[in-house]
């Protein structure tokens, strides 16, 4: 069966400053509401890797193994001062930002999490599109070889709605296929195809033969089945493609106005619903066989 699991983002301070809860609280809380897994954004102050040091890690570690909480996901928070845009068109930009992701998988390493995602960047005005995919392709192959050696697979996201480079389920593959590496796979978020107005199931059928990890949010980042997105023909199509990974939800984090705890709630009371039909029509079909 796929797993259920929630984005930090809408506790933390990432992009909004508020609300923020410390980690351990977050972990507690997502436990207790019946969450299969915790998927990290590495901002300040959950996990800024250089804000951890090995004790806290080895914490942390303990905290999630008593609330049988594993880590989905881990990401990195691109935008901000230092900017971690893998296709900068500064140098020194683009070597700071494989150094973060490096970072960020060894502290994937350290808490036991199977996943890390790239976000592939952005581009602005002097940088070409061509330029801007060669020097994200560069970093992805670079931080995939040393995610390798650490049994981490790295999954290429498009971002419709953050981002100008990898925006499709398309342009997702063919950077993945050109980065040559076993453990480089793809994800989407139903968020940012609503954007592009492409229809959520149909990413599942396209990336069927690399799809790793899913993001899962409503319109304007709410709680699925609070808008538009057809998650019955969604889960339908991740059914029928065997999908065994991760539904993580990235919701609620666009406004300090959120209640964290209902968006996490209302996600996983729906979800659960939606999955526990989807068993029991299953359990109907082989009865009836």
């Amino acid at each position: 069966m796929m797993k259920i699991s929630f984005n930090t983002w809408v506790y933390g301070s990432f992009p909004s400053w508020l609300p923020t809860y410390p980690l351990e609280e977050v972990i507690s809380r997502l436990s207790a509401m019946g969450y299969d897994g915790i998927e990290i954004g590495c901002a300040s102050p959950h996990a800024y890797p250089d804000y951890l040091s090995t004790e806290r890690r080895k914490e942390i570690l303990a905290h999630l193994k008593r609330n049988n909480l594993s880590v989905a996901a881990m990401l990195p928070a691109p935008g901000g001062g230092p900017g971690l845009n893998p296709c900068s068109q500064l140098r020194e930009e683009r070597e700071f930002t494989i150094k973060q992701y490096k970072d960020v998988i060894q502290l994937a390493h350290d808490w036991e999490c199977p996943t890390v995602m790239w976000l592939a960047g952005w581009f602005g005005f002097g940088t070409s599109q061509k330029d801007a995919w060669n020097y994200s392709l560069e970093g992805l192959q670079d931080v995939s070889r040393y995610a390798k050696e650490l049994g981490i697979t790295m999954v290429v996201e498009p971002q419709a709605a953050d981002s100008n480079l990898i925006e499709s389920a398309d342009d997702a593959l063919i950077l993945a296929e050109e980065a040559g590496e076993s453990n480089v796979k793809v994800m989407f978020d139903t968020f940012h195809a609503l954007y592009r107005n492409e229809v959520p199931s149909d990413y599942v059928y396209r990336m069927k033969e690399k799809l790793h990890h899913v993001h899962i949010s409503d319109d304007n980042r709410l709680p699925p089945g609070q808008g538009s997105v057809n998650f019955d023909s969604l889960l339908k199509a991740l059914k029928e493609i065997d999908y065994q990974g991760y539904l993580s939800m990235e919701v609620g984090f666009h406004t300090r106005k959120a209640d964290p705890d209902w968006y996490a709630k209302t996600s996983i009371d729906y979800l659960k619903q939606k999955l526990a039909e989807i068993k029991l029509n299953k359990e109907n079909k082989t009865d009836h066989l």
